[in-house]
């Protein structure tokens, strides 16, 4: 920007949630956090640890306190600025929780029933699984609505909640006769966002695969990174010079995708340039990318993770402005349905 031109207008404002449950991981960084941190550019932006969400299944509380921190430390780490944004944990913001009550007296049981998430994650135990859980989508668009966001990062697995926010919102102000939410809209990730495990190509990049193979975690150091990538499954072929000649070969695509992403190029460009390369040379190339990408990122979450009062202070100022946006919505929500105001 030249001295004396005036700043473009921010696009609107973004909130963006992660579950505290686990290591970080590959996945996670070039799926969500990298596209985050290139948002905040465009959008006044709130980042989200959901710990609210997390306990809707049984959470270890020591190991989740930790995990809140270390996801606050990995998100600083990789660029997120906590000083022009909102980092904080949605349980510092009881507006969530309220709001989540009023949606669950808009939402209808039948939304609810549609849920496919909800499907997948009690699977056949359906009844023993919790009320959290089932009513975990409304908790989703009280996140996104409490601070009237225009806009919300969604992958394949969150547009179906993204769509019943809309529905909450657009029923809520139908109901009421007024215009209090927006109707947000999808932010689409761009490329590198479905990651795929290390030892199976066909299955997601996942925190909860038992075997620490699966992954590279943002917390790895250079010798866990090339330990992994070495093992990581492949094939007797080299590496084809066309998208075409991946058919059939998921292992091959993951690892030429992943490559692709931490370069910043087009998967035909990576294709191009490694066609026809030994599956051990390419390993060393795609490790050499990793460590450089993510050490950095593991090094500062080490500082930060030493430092947790200066996390919890860190949070504490996000939370402060994160209530600031929210309280007010809270209590124009509660005047529209009547509620008295409390006593002061």
């Amino acid at each position: 920007m030249t001295s004396g031109s005036t700043p473009q207008p921010l696009q609107g404002r973004i909130l963006s949630g992660i579950q505290p449950t686990g290591n970080l991981h590959l996945g996670n960084y070039l799926g969500a956090i990298r596209n985050w941190v290139a948002l905040q550019k465009d959008f006044e932006c709130l980042f989200c640890i959901v710990d609210l969400h997390a306990i809707t299944v049984w959470q270890d509380p020591k190991e989740l306190s930790r995990s809140t921190r270390e996801v606050a430390a990995g998100m600083i780490a990789a660029g997120i600025d906590p000083a022009t944004n909102a980092l904080f944990v949605q349980s510092h913001v009881p507006a969530h929780a309220e709001l989540a009550w009023v949606f669950n007296c808009v939402a209808r049981l039948g939304w609810l029933n549609r849920m496919t998430q909800f499907k997948d994650k009690a699977g056949k135990n359906r009844e023993a699984a919790s009320a959290g859980l089932y009513v975990y989508p409304n908790l989703m668009a009280a996140d996104i609505l409490v601070y009237k966001a225009t806009h919300v990062p969604v992958g394949e697995d969150q547009k179906q909640h993204l769509e019943l926010a809309r529905d909450i919102a657009q029923k809520f102000n139908n109901d009421y006769g007024v215009e209090l939410f927006p109707l947000p809209e999808p932010v689409i990730r761009g490329p590198g966002m479905r990651v795929m495990s290390l030892r199976d190509g066909s299955k997601k990049m996942s925190k909860s695969d038992p075997s620490d193979f699966s992954r590279l975690n943002m917390t790895d150091d250079a010798d866990a990174i090339a330990g992994k990538v070495r093992k990581a499954t492949t094939d007797p072929h080299p590496l084809p010079d066309s998208a075409a000649g991946l058919e059939g070969r998921a292992e091959a695509a993951n690892l030429l995708n992943i490559y692709a992403a931490l370069t910043d190029r087009s998967l035909d460009e990576v294709i191009a340039e490694q066609a026809g390369t030994q599956f051990s040379q390419f390993k060393a190339r795609l490790t050499d990318k990793a460590v450089s990408v993510l050490g950095p990122i593991n090094a500062e979450m080490k500082r930060l993770m030493d430092d947790p009062a200066e996390i919890d202070r860190v949070l504490k100022r996000g939370a402060d402005k994160a209530n600031s946006i929210a309280e007010p919505v809270l209590a124009e929500v509660y005047k529209t349905v009547g509620f008295l105001p409390a006593g002061r």
